[in-house]
């Protein structure tokens, strides 16, 4: 068996749906950082795909959508763990991975906004598919809804071709159901305007709370306290990224079985 073909059986026994494997050469990401500041040897990626559950995303109710999503996060955190200590052990070749969430660099100017690895770029340069008008990775089998992870490692892997088929139709659906309007200009995503409407219980939200409640009476943050707007900020740290919005993902057309 090569190397390419038990990392691949690998990866799908722990769960992945998809597995591919990229040259750090033909990973192009314009925002974030050169990889080797990560792993300075480092020659290649080895890319895991998850696909979402469709029912969870479009059930209309929040909850059971960010609890589907924050399962295959939970998941493809332990895989790139295992994973990363997989590659170590059998092929003395260190390794390193990057999470699908938390930590981020909070300083400027990406302020979060930018990872370690771009794990989008990642999957494109892994031969898993190519970007559609949403900047969002489609995929062959499971379209838009797929959720990637990845380790970064010193050890060669042959690296899989990219993706010549075009899976995007240019239906415009994402562009015309975004309720931010964060797509409009082609090739771009407005991530401010994303994130002011799929996380309403994120950092601005909490401090357009707290500024409202250092300037209220003393009834009037008992109130405060009881709303459930606070709660649900409350709640949000201990659980990650709560996205409010999938509308880019369920409207899009490729990969649908229906």
């Amino acid at each position: 068996m090569t190397i390419e073909e038990e990392i691949r059986k690998y990866g799908r026994e722990l769960g992945a749906d998809a597995v591919g494997f990229a040259s750090i050469a033909n990973y192009r990401s314009p925002k974030s950082p050169d990889l080797k500041t990560i792993l300075p040897k480092a020659k290649s990626l080895v890319v895991f795909g998850y696909r979402e559950i469709d029912g969870a995303l479009e059930s209309g109710n929040p909850r059971i959508s960010m609890s589907s999503r924050l399962a295959v996060m939970d998941l493809a955190k332990k895989n790139d763990y295992l994973m990363a200590r997989f590659v170590e052990d059998r092929f003395k070749s260190q390794s390193a991975f990057v999470l699908t969430s938390f930590p981020l660099d909070m300083s400027p100017p990406g302020m979060g906004l930018e990872g370690d690895i771009s794990l989008r770029h990642a999957a494109v340069a892994a031969g898993l598919g190519n970007f559609g008008r949403h900047n969002l990775v489609i995929h062959p089998e499971f379209g838009t809804r797929v959720i990637y992870g990845a380790v970064l490692t010193e050890l060669e892997i042959k690296p899989d071709p990219p993706l010549a088929e075009d899976l995007c139709n240019q239906c415009g659906l994402c562009v015309e159901s975004c309720p931010a309007k964060a797509l409009d200009e082609e090739g771009k995503t407005d991530q401010m305007k994303c994130l002011r409407v799929s996380q309403p219980y994120g950092i601005g939200g909490l401090i357009g709370y707290l500024r409202k409640f250092i300037g209220a009476t003393p009834e009037e943050q008992k109130s405060f306290l009881r709303d459930p707007l606070f709660l649900s900020l409350y709640q949000a740290p201990s659980m990650g990224f709560q996205y409010s919005c999938y509308r880019c993902e369920t409207v899009c057309p490729a990969g649908r079985k229906k």
